[in-house]
């Protein structure tokens, strides 16, 4: 009888595992957010990756692609309505109000660094689980919250050595404003919704602003003509975004306008802004600059669609491609919706992912691995046990070792050791254990040398500083 196959199991679609040799970068990248958003003042939140699905209805917004497209949402046994987080911040503005935050100092600086959850189709640089970092600035009515965000965000980039960075910004008013820009928006886009894609006809009875977030081509000819948010702010939001601008002119910090940037989330007031990095791919060389639809932001932000550029190079035969990273704004009202107070906030996320693609395609170099410096060797069961122990020795005084107490052979030991890359190996056989010694072998030249064991963490220390 014929045995049946083997299931072969593998990541679910759209999900990554991280391995050990990407684990450096990884690390790399969650120091330099813990110190950057330490320097600036705003504090870890941890919040959980389930949450009720009413607070991503109400505050991301029923009509967004996210909430209609993307969530993944279930009910419990009990009877609750839950779904996985898809971005972070209704979870954060949930816990201000949950643990009575309004009560502190305000502004409230707060920071998160986690998974989230979109179903959307995957492709490069896009996945169902992915992470953000992401700040949330509560509390804080003046341009300068946005600018600040911007700041941070940019000096992270900066440190971990990505070029061309720039910032897209854009103001799309507020509630005194923004139903003028919307009247006109929809004035222009009724002679022309025949020629809008499924979408966007959708998005034009519901939410005509979501019109300047579509990347499908025909609709991104139609929206060349339409109206600007710029030609219909009021003059409380023309002052902010100005204010905004010189904050950003006061540090240096790249930025263009654009006046069709709208952000994908409900929620928004005012400033908006969207973050990308030079990408250096590979293609056949082209005598002339063309325009090639890049990757939309996606989970590169916790409020999702933008749209990459990408500008071609003749003499490298080769692109750069503006990678969206990320973005962010003000969100004014998301407070009155989730906790009945008006508070003022602004916030924005980075992919992380989406961080690594443009650090890996940049060719910068990647953060070296730690290595044990030193191999434990070890025959016989008592030099086993003992060995068992000095690693405990070693730990403490902070010698990384690496060891195989499964293998019995010294020869077999020694090419793992060779292979590990370590400087010096430890040998314990049955007469060193009994002895209260150990064999120290300097594995480039093979010297040896038998030393106490009470010895050994000085000896070691004086070695591997050499």
């Amino acid at each position: 009888m014929a045995k049946p196959k083997q299931k072969e199991f593998r990541t679910p679609r759209g999900t990554h595992d991280i391995l050990p040799e990407e684990q450096p970068l990884w690390e790399k990248i969650q120091k330099e957010v813990k110190e950057t958003s330490a320097f600036y003042g705003f504090e870890r939140i941890d919040t959980p990756h389930i949450e009720q699905t009413e607070l991503f209805t109400l505050g991301t917004g029923e009509t967004t692609d996210i909430v209609t497209k993307q969530m993944y949402s279930f009910r419990t046994r009990g009877g609750d309505q839950l779904s996985l987080r898809p971005e972070g911040t209704p979870s954060v503005m949930r816990a201000y109000f949950e643990h009575g935050m309004w009560n502190l100092p305000q502004p409230v600086k707060l920071y998160y660094f986690g998974s989230f959850f979109r179903h959307e189709a995957p492709q490069r640089g896009r996945f169902r689980e992915f992470r953000q970092w992401g700040l949330e600035l509560i509390g804080e009515e003046g341009a300068v919250a946005e600018a600040e965000v911007v700041r941070v965000l940019y000096t992270f980039l900066d440190e971990l050595g990505l070029k061309g960075v720039v910032f897209e910004v854009n103001s799309i008013g507020c509630a005194t404003c923004r139903p003028h820009y919307r009247s006109a928006l929809s004035n222009y886009y009724r002679s022309r919704v025949k020629g809008l894609c499924k979408d966007c006809k959708e998005r034009f009875r519901q939410n005509p602003l979501r019109l300047l977030d579509c990347k499908e081509e025909k609709c991104l000819v139609i929206r060349q003509g339409a109206p600007q948010t710029f030609d219909h702010l009021c003059e409380h939001c023309k002052s902010h975004f100005r204010v905004f601008l010189e904050f950003l002119d006061e540090v240096g910090l790249p930025y263009s306008l654009n006046p069709f940037l709208v952000r994908g989330l409900d929620y928004y007031t005012r400033t908006v802004f969207e973050v990308f990095a030079n990408e250096e791919v590979k293609t056949e060389p082209v005598k002339e600059e063309i325009p090639i639809e890049g990757d939309p932001v996606a989970n590169g932000d916790d409020k999702s669609g933008s749209e990459g550029k990408t500008t071609q190079v003749p003499q490298g035969g080769g692109e750069v491609r503006r990678l969206a990273l990320g973005g962010g704004g003000r969100y004014d009202n998301l407070a009155e919706l989730i906790g009945g107070r008006q508070i003022p906030a602004a916030g924005a996320a980075i992919g992380i992912e989406r961080v690594i693609l443009a650090w890996k395609t940049g060719r910068l170099k990647l953060p070296e691995p730690q290595r044990p410096k030193v191999f434990l060797a070890q025959l016989g069961d008592l030099a086993k046990k003992k060995s068992f122990g000095l690693v405990e020795i070693l730990r403490k005084a902070n010698i990384s070792v690496a060891e195989s107490f499964g293998r019995d052979s010294i020869k077999s030991q020694l090419k793992i050791a060779d292979k590990t890359g370590v400087e010096f190996a430890l040998i314990l056989g049955q007469k060193e254990a009994l002895d209260g010694t150990a064999i120290l072998r300097e594995m480039s030249s093979g010297n040896q040398e038998t030393v106490p064991q009470e010895k050994l963490v000085e000896t070691l220390k004086k070695r591997l500083k050499r």
